[in-house]
């Protein structure tokens, strides 16, 4: 039986709590959970715990704690910070980035306003609640961080010295494929470069303890001035194959690919 999932700042110290407000409304009114049927509870910061039921009342729900503390499954090996920072897509596409970025695993998200970007307006309380309920059906036990929009300019402030970026564009001299192997290490497709060693002189291990920025553009894409801005900065300018991807595609893939390698 699937066991639901909520974060929020609980105090999983406690025996028992007594949770009210719009968590209590979804167990109560939209899940239609049962005294006696167990949930789990994130404090949203890498410790979780496995709870029973045990009164519901019109506005509360109360439980008590069965399991001990743990650290979230899907986090606790990894140490590996992925920040992306993504140009605002039109329609809902941006919002579709942060559910499935966050189910990959990202840290936190950057909305970025840059030169060709179209929409420039997000409904932030909407796009934090998306976070949230991807973080907890994917098994995480943090939300990712979201940023206020920001010019690109503005953006290149938030990154810090030893952070490793990579801005991803059609023109990028390194090549995010990936090799495929046969069980006994006979290749069995090829790509201009292996992930694993796209950045000569960069291994992404070494970066297991500090922070990558994906950079990903708007729909019209990055222009030759927002590139040799990265460039003077030390970015890595990298592509996702011969196919030209959409925006919230690119942004998906890259945040799988960077987090997993």
């Amino acid at each position: 039986m699937k066991i639901h999932r909520f974060i929020d700042n609980f105090d999983l110290s406690k025996e028992e709590l007594e949770i009210d407000g719009k968590i209590a409304h979804q167990i109560i009114n939209v899940l239609k959970l049962k005294v006696g049927e167990k949930i789990e509870l994130s404090d949203g910061k890498h410790i979780s715990a496995i709870a029973h039921i045990c009164k519901i009342d019109k506005k509360y729900v109360l439980v008590k704690i069965d399991a001990p503390l743990r650290l979230g499954f899907a986090e606790q090996d990894s140490t590996k910070k992925v920040n992306l920072f993504c140009a605002i897509l039109k329609k809902e596409n941006f919002e579709l980035v942060v559910q499935k970025t966050t189910e990959c695993g990202v840290s936190k998200i950057i909305p970025i306003i840059s030169s060709h970007t179209i929409k420039t307006g997000l409904n932030l309380e909407r796009i934090e609640k998306i976070a949230k309920e991807a973080s907890e059906q994917s098994g995480r036990n943090t939300i990712p961080e979201i940023i206020e929009p920001t010019n690109f300019d503005e953006g290149l402030k938030l990154i810090k010295k030893d952070d490793l970026n990579i801005l991803f564009n059609s023109s990028g001299e390194y090549s995010f494929q990936i090799h495929a192997y046969s069980p006994t290490g006979e290749l069995l497709c090829s790509a201009r470069q292996p992930a694993q060693f796209i950045l000569k002189e960069h291994s992404l291990d070494s970066y297991k303890n500090a922070q990558i920025n994906i950079w990903i553009g708007p729909e019209g894409g990055w222009t030759p001035k927002e590139i040799e801005k990265a460039k003077d900065l030390n970015f890595k300018i990298a592509n996702l194959g011969t196919l030209t991807l959409r925006g919230e595609t690119a942004a998906i893939i890259a945040t799988y690919l960077i987090k997993n390698l």
